[in-house]
């Protein structure tokens, strides 16, 4: 029979419970403070602990750092009210396996503990893995997920093949000091990768520091990366702690890397080979042990090529490199990514939709998801919010979703006229003349916006974005070849 330990500081709640698993085959042993409950575990021995999160002398998290620290198989369920469900959910991030909220439901109880004692006894013989419930209509988000080696820290890994490749990298490098690059499509999760990699690494309890090259204009880059004093420009009314000293004996983390201006990157050169920096207006040095991890939607080495990127930075960066696969290339982990969104969109909006109907998730294979895992997560946040019933119903999604197969034939139907007119109107250019530079060149010109476009389902902005061009130009572009 699993032994379970019942910490909560309401004497009639440790009653019920343990008279209620005790009828369950449960062997049952309850304390109603942190401190006893620490020392009944310690003594007990027991399969799973369920307790309060607030106790009168210790907050769950505390209780559940020392459960952890000497029991670290052992699954911890988080009784909690209704209020603190966003507070729940962080201290599952911590290593608790689920919540459960007040009131108390048995029916919820002996299912949730059930499948916690199931889940530790799987992840014990190497077998652990996630199990998503259907139904004969729909597919259901269960609750009690585990948190397996392929989930750390609230990101989830996936459970496919590609998956665990990623899973080995990140794995492999995290406890090194190596400088990575991650490479992958805007909204992949490149940032959560790097954050895993700290986390995994001997960096954990030190800073995570986060900057979006992208976001940032050429004259404020270096003010962000290295700080300044008072007074050393126009408009530095006080001292700034730049990103590397924040991060100084942890990680930083900078995103779209190579928009950084050419003059910033010699700088960013110097404190990567040196480990040293100055502030902006400063004199005295400032010693750094930083971890860089930089991340690119672009490949560093064909931009350093083409003059954007310096070559001997992009050297010193490349230690090692993790490929983020986009999401339309990892269908087999969709089910798990949706599932994940919608508990923590449950827990953030405080509704209970349980899952999604079969034609959702066919909507959602056959999507091809150019925002990638972002855009899921916003569909799902969007759809959790509109749907009044258990499940996401085609209703709530949006119409580029519901209507892509349709919208994806509807492209090919246009592309195909446009086609055969532009062979034929080459056939008449050979037939009367050779065509002209600016005849090949408005061609190739109009053949890449074409591909461009078709790649990212015709949004505009994201094509723009790729193309190198503002949105304006494209759209005097599209109106000059009549897309």
């Amino acid at each position: 029979m699993k032994k379970i330990v019942v910490v909560d500081d309401e004497a009639d709640i440790c009653f019920l419970l343990k008279r209620f698993l005790s009828k369950n085959d449960f062997i049952v042993e309850t304390a109603q403070n942190g401190k006893d409950g620490l020392e009944l575990i310690e003594s007990f021995e027991p399969d799973l602990v369920m307790t309060d999160f607030r106790l009168g002398d210790i907050t769950g998290t505390e209780l559940l750092n020392a459960i952890k620290s000497k029991r670290p198989r052992v699954p911890v369920l988080i009784i909690t009210g209704y209020s603190d469900i966003k507070v729940a959910v962080n201290v599952m991030k911590l290593g608790a396996y689920d919540y459960i909220t007040k009131p108390l439901f048995p029916d919820e109880i002996l299912v949730t503990v059930k499948k916690a004692l199931a889940d530790a006894e799987s992840e014990k013989s190497g077998e652990s893995e996630y199990v998503a419930g259907n139904t004969e209509t729909a597919t259901v988000a269960k609750p009690g997920r585990k948190t397996s080696h392929k989930m750390k820290a609230g990101y989830v890994m996936g459970q496919s093949d590609i998956a665990d490749n990623l899973f080995r990298q990140v794995d492999l490098v995290a406890p090194t000091n190596f400088s990575v690059i991650i490479y992958g499509e805007s909204g992949s999760g490149k940032e959560a990768i790097a954050h895993e990699i700290h986390n995994r690494s001997r960096r954990k309890d030190m800073p995570f520091v986060a900057m979006d090259c992208g976001a940032i204009s050429k004259e404020l880059a270096g003010s962000e990366l290295f700080g300044h004093e008072k007074g050393s420009f126009t408009g530095a009314l006080q001292t700034k702690i730049g990103h590397f000293e924040m991060a100084n004996g942890g990680t930083l983390f900078l995103d779209e890397v190579s928009n950084l201006s050419y003059e910033i990157q010699v700088a960013l050169l110097r404190v990567v080979q040196e480990r040293k920096m100055r502030r902006i207006g400063a004199s005295k040095e400032i010693d750094l042990d930083v971890r860089i991890i930089v991340a690119s939607n672009e490949r560093l080495l064909d931009a350093a090529r083409n003059g954007k990127f310096r070559e001997d930075l992009y050297y010193r960066f490349n230690e090692f490199t993790i490929e983020v696969p986009a999401l339309r290339n990892r269908k087999d982990d969709l089910l798990l990514f949706a599932t994940t969104f919608l508990e923590t969109t449950n827990a953030e909006l405080g509704k209970s939709v349980k899952g999604f109907s079969e034609e959702v998730m066919k909507d959602f294979v056959s999507y091809s998801w150019p925002g990638n895992l972002r855009e899921l997560k916003n569909v799902i946040k969007r759809a959790t919010l509109l749907s009044d019933g258990e499940l996401i119903e085609e209703k709530s999604l949006p119409f580029e979703i519901v209507n892509y197969s349709k919208l994806k034939d509807l492209d090919e139907e246009i592309a195909a006229p446009v086609a055969t007119a532009s062979v034929t109107q080459e056939a008449a250019e050979t037939e009367d003349s050779k065509p002209s530079l600016k005849t090949v060149a408005n061609e190739a010109e109009y053949d890449m916006i074409m591909q461009v476009l078709r790649d990212v389902n015709f949004n505009k902005s994201k094509a723009a974005r790729l193309l190198n061009i503002d949105r304006k130009t494209l759209y005097n572009k599209m109106k000059q070849f009549d897309i």
